[in-house]
């Protein structure tokens, strides 16, 4: 059997009792660790579930998953994600390659973002499609999700913005000489998020300039914004505030995220984002 569980989004204890008996008697245990990241660190699940963990990277799983899913036929082997199981494609993936090897699978779920979001006081079936922001680079910029979060503002949606994470990423140098060298690794933060929406809502209203009958901009410098750091953690941190203030905003360490709430907020959610305000004035 292939088990992929769910850790949940805090601490070793966040997992469920299910989860535990099942790694607990699992021959194999691995450990997702790109998609997302559990701040406690590897050390303290392997003490906390009485096993050891294969650290599975990025190259492990979407370049040899075989090596994960070999003996499942006869054995029981654990995949351990941040999380939800469904909270990435990859996961999707890994689940539908043991099926297709014959091998039996079960998901063992908990929460994730996904859901978690709600801690803010934005109800969940507000929101429309989740976006990723990847980081930029000088020459590769993509704003594609901009227009997913237009579309979502059009219909009366928020949208929660994943933000880019960089875990044992190979170096360009590294990739021509053929020897793995990697980059430190990198966690984007909401600060760093709004700098470049900011950029793009710039390049848009800039285009927008030459219209006979320009669009109406969906979002701009001083549109409401709620980022959101460590969900699930004792240090868990909310800040609702212009997209311009969050900028220059410092949550902590990471995972952040950002949502784009809508303009219409009802008035229970209006009420909940007040104890978040930056600025008094925001939700007035």
């Amino acid at each position: 059997m292939f088990y992929i569980i769910g850790l949940g989004l805090g601490d070793p204890e966040d997992i469920t009792v299910k989860g535990l008996n099942i790694i607990k008697q699992c021959e194999r245990v691995y450990l997702e660790s790109y998609t997302s990241i559990l701040s406690c660190g590897q050390e303290k699940l392997e003490e906390f579930y009485g096993r050891k963990l294969i650290l599975a990277d990025r190259e492990m799983v979407e370049q040899r998953a075989d090596e994960i899913l070999e003996g499942a036929t006869a054995q029981s082997i654990a995949f351990l994600v941040v999380g939800d199981p469904f909270g990435a494609t990859t996961h999707t993936d890994l689940m539908l390659r043991a099926k297709e090897k014959g091998i039996a699978t079960s998901i063992v779920h908990n929460a994730s973002i996904m859901n978690a979001v709600g801690c803010c006081g934005l109800q969940l079936y507000h929101f429309g499609e989740t976006v990723s922001i990847p980081y930029w680079d000088e020459t590769w910029k993509p704003d594609s999700f901009y227009d997913k979060i237009v579309a979502n503002l059009k219909h009366g949606l928020h949208t929660l913005c994943l933000l880019d994470i960089k875990v044992k990423e190979p170096t360009l140098e590294s990739l021509m000489k053929k020897k793995r060298e990697y980059m430190p690794p990198r966690f984007m933060s909401v600060s760093e998020a709004a700098g470049q929406l900011l950029e793009i809502v710039a390049n848009k209203s800039k285009a927008a300039e030459g219209d006979k009958e320009p669009e109406e901009q969906k979002l701009d410098e001083n549109s409401l914004v709620v980022g959101l750091a460590r969900v699930g953690h004792d240090s868990q941190k909310i800040v609702a505030c212009t997209l311009r203030e969050m900028q220059q905003m410092d949550l902590g360490p990471p995972l952040h995220s950002l949502i784009i709430p809508n303009s219409n907020l009802h008035e229970l959610e209006k009420e909940f984002l007040q104890q978040f305000e930056a600025l008094d004035q925001q939700l007035s």
